[in-house]
C-alpha cells in the first residue's frame, strides 16, 4: 500500500519503473516505454530513449505521480543526451536470492523478478527441483543472470554478496491445517535459512514471506540477534498481499478505478490481525457499517477463500508472488536511491505497544527510513475496536516465534 509503487513489470520494448515524486505517498505502479533507435545490447529488445510515452490507464499510477514521473524522466533523458548519445539506460546492478524458488510462490516470483531491469543476478535456491526452474527462466531476454543452487551445501554460495534475500520457503496452508501445524514446519525452515543469511550476507534486505509471518519475522529477528547481525531496518515481513487485496476488493465494491485506490492495511498478516483502514483510503469514500464489516472480513479471510477454491491443491501462490515481486521492486528502487518509496510491511515498530507491527513505512538505501504514524490517528470507532481486538492474538504470535528460537540451538 502506500508505496509509491507496485511496479508494473514489462517485457519486450518496455522498461518498468516505479513512479517518483508523488505529492502523497501511494501504492501506485507505473510503466514507462522508452523509444529510440539505439538498442541496449544488455537487455534484448529494450530501447534506450530520449522521449517516452506514458500510459496511466494501463497501470496504477496516480495523476500527481504521472506528472512527476514524466518530468523526472524528461530531465534524466535530457541530461543523458547531453553527456552521451546512448540516452537513458536501466541500471541492472542488484543481486537477489529467492530461497524456496522451486515452490508454488517461488517459481512465479522468480519469473517476475527476472523481468526487473534493476536486477543483475538472480540466484534461485531450493532443496530440490530448482535446476529446471532456473533453466526455464534463464531464457528470458532480460539483464539478470540466473543461477541455481540445490541443497544445504550450496546455500552459502547462493547468498554470497546478495542485496535482497527473499524467503518464500515452507509448506503452504492446506484445508484442515491448523496454525500450529503450519508453525511447527515452517519455523524450522525459516530459522535455518535466516542463519545462512546472517552468515553470508548480513547486510542484505530480508523479505519474509513464509507463514505464519506474525511468528516467522520474530523468529528471524531472534536468530539475527543471536548471530550478532540484527538490523531491524532491514528485516521485513511481506504483507503487501493484504494491501493488493484491499485495493482490489474496495475498487470492485465501489466501482472505482483501481488506479485511484489506496487502502492502508496495518496490524499483522493473519485473520483478525489484518486491519484495512477504510477510513484512511484514497480517494475518500463513504461506507455503510455493513460494507465496512463485509470488506474487512473478506480481506482478512481472502487467503482461506483461495485455499478453499483450490480444494486442497494449494494456497494463494500467484497473487502472493505478484505482491512479493512488488515489494522486491520497491526495495530495489530504494536501494537505487529513489527517495519516494512507501510500502506496508510487518517490521519492528514502536507505533503500538507491540514489538512488531505492520504499517506504512518509508524505504531508503538502509532499509526502513521511517514509520508512518499518521494512519493510526483519527481512526473510526470500528477500526479503534478492531485494533485493540487484534493485539492479544498478534502479541501471542510474536511471543511464540521468539520463544521458539530461545529453545533452539543456533548453528555456529
Amino acid at each position: 500500500m502506500a508505496a509509491t509503487s507496485a511496479t508494473t513489470f514489462s517485457i519486450g520494448s518496455a522498461v518498468s519503473v516505479g513512479c517518483k515524486g508523488s505529492r502523497f505517498p501511494q501504492t501506485k505502479p507505473s510503466a514507462a516505454w522508452f523509444i529510440s533507435q539505439n538498442s541496449l545490447m544488455s537487455f534484448g529488445g529494450l530501447k534506450a530513449a530520449t522521449s517516452m510515452s506514458y500510459e496511466t490507464e494501463a497501470s496504477f499510477v496516480g495523476k500527481e505521480s504521472s506528472a512527476a514521473l514524466r518530468g523526472s524522466f524528461t530531465l534524466k533523458a535530457r541530461k543523458a543526451n547531453q553527456g552521451s548519445r546512448r540516452g537513458l539506460q536501466p541500471m541492472a546492478s542488484y543481486k537477489v536470492a529467492i530461497l524456496g524458488a522451486g515452490g508454488g510462490i517461488g517459481q512465479p516470483l522468480a519469473l517476475l523478478i527476472k523481468m526487473s531491469p534493476l536486477v543483475s543476478a538472480l540466484n534461485l535456491y531450493d532443496i530440490a527441483n530448482v535446476k529446471g526452474v532456473a533453466a526455464d527462466i534463464s531464457h528470458c531476454n532480460t539483464p539478470s543472470h540466473v543461477r541455481d543452487f540445490t541443497g544445504a551445501s550450496e546455500l552459502g554460495d547462493c547468498l554470497k554478496d546478495v542485496n535482497v534475500a527473499v524467503i518464500p520457503a515452507g509448506v503452504p496452508r492446506k484445508p484442515g491445517m491448523t496454525r500450529d501445524d503450519l508453525f511447527n514446519i515452517n519455523a524450522n525452515i525459516v530459522k535455518t535459512l535466516v542463519e545462512a543469511v546472517a552468515d553470508n550476507c548480513p547486510d542484505a534486505f530480508i523479505h519474509i514471506i513464509s507463514n505464519p509471518v506474525n511468528s516467522t519475522v520474530p523468529i528471524a529477528a531472534e536468530v539475527l540477534k543471536q548471530k550478532g547481525v540484527y538490523d531491524p531496518k532491514k528485516l521485513f515481513g511481506v504483507t503487501t498481499l493484504d494491501v493488493v487485496r484491499a485495493n482490489t476488493f474496495v475498487a470492485q465494491k465501489k466501482n472505482l478505478k483501481l488506479i485511484d485506490v489506496d487502502v492502508p492495511v496495518v496490524g499483522g498478516h493473519a485473520g483478525i490481525t489484518i486491519l484495512p483502514l477504510l477510513s484512511k483510503m484514497k480517494p475518500s469514500v463513504s461506507f455503510t457499517d455493513e460494507e465496512v464489516e463485509q470488506l474487512t472480513v473478506r480481506i482478512q479471510n481472502a487467503g482461506t477463500e483461495v485455499v478453499e477454491a483450490k480444494a486442497g491443491a494449494g494456497s494463494a501462490t500467484l497473487s502472493m508472488a505478484y505482491a512479493a515481486a512488488r515489494f522486491v521492486e520497491s526495495s530495489l528502487r530504494a536501494l537505487d536511491g529513489d527517495g519516494d518509496v512507501y510500502e506496508c510491511s510487518f517490521v519492528q515498530s514502536d507505533l503500538t505497544d507491540l514489538p512488531f507491527f505492520a504499517s506504512r513505512i518509508k524505504l531508503g538505501r538502509n532499509g526502513v527510513e521511517a514509520l508512518i504514524p499518521s494512519d493510526l490517528v483519527g481512526l473510526s470507532e470500528y477500526e479503534e475496536k478492531a485494533l485493540e481486538a487484534l493485539k492479544p492474538e498478534l502479541k501471542a504470535s510474536i511471543e511464540k516465534g521468539m520463544t521458539f528460537v530461545h529453545k533452539q540451538p543456533i548453528t555456529a
